[in-house]
């Protein structure tokens, strides 16, 4: 990439930690002159733009420098190894900044719908998340590793710190999609707990009540499902689908 394009890529604060090494003793540390082992950045970077860029990087991924760099969090600075390769999280923020460079590159090769161009920062993805994963990747992940239990529990805790900032879709669509996701793949008591947090999110929506109320209804219990379809199509006298599956409910049961 040429130093150009590469100066204003960075100056914008765009990607994540990379490298900055430190005039240090053992009592303070101060940003240095000159930097040691930049492989992507203009290696002729003073100390202040690398501390604008550091500083850009850890707020759009909501990191400390521990997250790149050799040291432990809570240590001052001056005990940090900031030219080191030993953390792989380097090397990913690097390759990381070569693949921001190339698509605002190709962005600059398309005509612009609007008055300014679009252009790629770090906080376009990360929005103060080190991994930049949707609401439904994450808890997907989450239910894989350690089930339902914890997902809820790490949903609440996504939501208690991100609702409001764009960094996650909590809609209720995210959590219906979920639910139908893990029903689909035959858990249908995890199915129902993640219908009953949206419930709980959302009580005024009569989607989510057809939703549970199609998670009873797979898991045999007709009551509670007419219980919910009844609530849903309280809510919303239009669905049909409620409807119909209230008539099929009551049939069976005489």
């Amino acid at each position: 990439m040429h130093a150009r394009t590469m100066g204003r890529v960075v100056t914008a604060l765009v990607t994540i930690s990379l490298t900055a090494a430190g005039s240090v003793t053992a009592q303070q540390w101060s940003w240095p002159d000159q930097a040691e082992n930049l492989q992507v950045l203009p290696s002729d970077f003073s100390g202040q733009r690398i501390r604008a860029v550091m500083t850009g990087f850890t707020r759009a991924l909501g990191v400390r420098c521990s997250h790149c760099h050799v040291g432990e969090e809570g240590q001052p600075l001056a005990f940090y190894d900031f030219p080191s390769d030993d953390n792989p999280n380097k090397e990913r923020a690097r390759t990381m900044l070569r693949m921001l460079g190339d698509i605002n590159e190709t962005l600059r090769t398309i005509e612009p719908s609007g008055p300014e161009r679009v252009n790629l920062w770090c906080h376009t993805c990360h929005r103060g998340r080190p991994r930049p994963m949707t609401l439904a990747e994450e808890l997907r992940e989450v239910y894989q590793a350690a089930g339902m239990e914890e997902t809820i529990a790490r949903y609440r805790g996504l939501r208690e710190r991100f609702y409001g900032r764009g960094s996650y879709d909590f809609g209720e669509g995210t959590l219906n999609g979920f639910g139908y996701a893990v029903m689909g793949e035959g858990d249908i008591e995890a199915a129902i707990d993640v219908f009953t947090l949206n419930v709980e999110l959302f009580p005024g929506s009569g989607n989510v009540y057809d939703s549970l109320a199609e998670a009873y209804m797979n898991h045999g219990d007709a009551e509670m499902a007419i219980r919910y379809y009844e609530k849903s199509l309280k809510i919303d006298p239009a669905n049909d689908n409620a409807r119909e599956k209230l008539g099929e409910l009551r049939a069976a049961g005489g």
